[in-house]
């Protein structure tokens, strides 16, 4: 309890001196105290520990739960390993229909509050941080026992501080699962020297060497948070589920059709009509035989995905695009592209407007939202991947490449710090540092389209040879020791 009592103390005075930085008087910045007091006098009177709290496992993120795949990749592992899972986070975003449908899991939805909405910025910031911090540890308190918190950073702000304290109260084990750190995120908005920024970091520094056990997504994050953080965790890297895979050519179409009523780019060209075939830009089902083929003279499907931020700047792809254009006035034997933008995110607009000034010939461009089931099997019949994140932090990786991989998609990708540690160039898809260099690739590898003897069709022939490892295989060696080897600890101790 001693732990406990520091890290609620410094909790305490954290909030004081937010609370003092925003502009509040002396009275109201010592509010947290009196909380602080009261948090005591009830954790004082709960009961004690349900001796079958080590099968309940709280996976937590203070986000959109929809979008954050590998938090649910987590609670459809403890599920299939007989864990109850209860799963905290915003709904925003349907989620999978796999955890919808799972009765081991549990969906808390938590609202995301915007905090007050006038005063300094400061303030504002300060206050949501402040009423998002009360929601999320009333939650925690009151939620059935739990054997352990598994919580996803970033967002770590305040969810990091909050469910430190409420598992010291509670005697969970606290697992944070390092995607990123928070503060180089905040960075590229406000930039390093701001003082927002430095105090995330401190805050991120300080609070995530309170937790039990850390997993990170590459070799150099674990590095890092050893080295400059004191802070020991396992590498888990992303890998795809089973739902990422090639798309047999009837759900292609299928695809296809379905994303034709809506986006135009599907759509066969008008002048084309055959007696007895449902047609889409790259598929023809014949209605008598039932045989579905690829359409003679089909444009290539060039996929990227995004969550709109300042870390992907995608008018890298338009230049790319621009240029490819020209190659192909310039009498280049090259295909048509349709590129499929997926995600939501705060830039999208911008992105359209940017893409609506465009004029292109051999060239289609849409920004669709696609449901998690059809997310895979738009990758699985695409052509090409394109990724153009950058690491705020340089130290993480892509969960859509894992994912275009999973496919046995190529990808060409933006270099950053890691990206070695996922893609390995001229073997699964090719790195690039500008528009210019990812012209000359898209060139390159369509140059034989849509034949498969050119290095598209080599790269992923290495995808397919791969026998690359699947989620379920990863998680099951690096996660689940540790979650049974505590397991069995609490059910020995809960035996006397």
């Amino acid at each position: 309890m001693a732990d406990a009592n520091a890290a609620v103390a410094v909790v305490t005075v954290s909030l004081v001196l937010l609370g003092l930085l925003s502009g509040l008087s002396l009275s109201w910045a010592l509010l947290p105290v009196a909380v602080v007091v009261l948090i005591f006098v009830l954790a004082s009177g709960l009961k004690g520990r349900d001796e079958l709290a080590h099968l309940n496992v709280c996976v937590l993120v203070l986000g959109d739960i929809g979008r954050s795949p590998r938090i649910q990749y987590h609670a459809l592992s403890l599920s299939r390993h007989g864990y109850n899972v209860t799963l905290i986070g915003f709904l925003g975003t349907k989620p999978h229909q796999d955890i919808i449908e799972d009765d081991r899991i549990d969906i808390l939805p938590i609202s995301e509050l915007k905090g007050l909405t006038v005063g300094p910025r400061i303030f504002r910031y300060a206050s949501k941080v402040i009423f998002q911090s009360f929601q999320l540890f009333y939650v925690l308190m009151k939620i059935e026992d739990q054997g352990y918190i598994l919580m996803q950073n970033p967002p770590g702000l305040p969810a990091i501080a909050v469910t430190w304290v409420a598992s010291r109260l509670r005697g969970n084990q606290f697992i944070i699962d390092w995607h990123n750190y928070g503060y180089t995120i905040m960075a590229l908005t406000h930039g390093e020297n701001h003082f927002i920024v430095k105090l995330a970091k401190w805050y991120e520094k300080l609070f995530g060497r309170f937790s039990d056990h850390n997993l990170c997504v590459t070799n150099a994050m674990r590095e890092d948070l050893r080295k400059n953080w004191n802070i020991e965790a396992t590498t888990l890297y992303d890998k795809p589920p089973p739902i990422f895979r090639e798309t047999p050519l009837k759900l292609q179409h299928e695809l296809f059709i379905r994303m034709g009523s809506t986006y135009l780019p599907f759509r066969p060209s008008l002048d084309v009509t055959k007696e007895y075939m449902e047609l889409t830009a790259f598929t023809e089902h014949n209605t008598q035989t039932g045989a579905v083929t690829r359409s003679a003279g089909r444009p290539a499907l060039l996929i990227s995905s995004t969550s709109w931020t300042e870390d992907e700047d995608f008018s890298v792809l338009l230049q790319a695009l621009e240029e490819y254009e020209k190659f192909v006035e310039a009498g280049h034997k090259l295909p048509s592209l349709v590129c499929v933008i997926t995600g939501k995110g705060p830039q999208k607009e911008y992105y359209k407007k940017l893409i609506d000034s465009k004029e292109f010939h051999h060239i289609k461009i849409c920004t669709p939202w696609l449901e998690a089931e059809d997310y895979p099997v738009l990758l699985g019949s695409a052509d090409l991947g394109v990724c153009l994140h950058k690491s705020s932090s340089g130290l993480d990786l892509p969960m859509k490449v894992v994912d275009m991989f999973g496919c046995c998609l190529p990808v060409c990708a933006i270099h950053f710090q890691c990206l070695h540690e996922l893609v390995k160039h001229e073997e699964n898809g090719l790195i690039f540092k500008d528009s210019k260099e990812l012209s000359e690739q898209l060139k390159l590898l369509f140059s034989d389209f849509p034949g498969d003897q050119g290095k598209l069709g080599i790269f992923r022939k290495n995808l397919r040879e791969s026998g690359q490892q699947r989620w379920d295989e990863n998680w099951d060696h690096n996660v689940l020791p540790l979650i049974k080897e505590h397991s069995s600890e609490a059910q020995f101790d809960g035996g006397h």
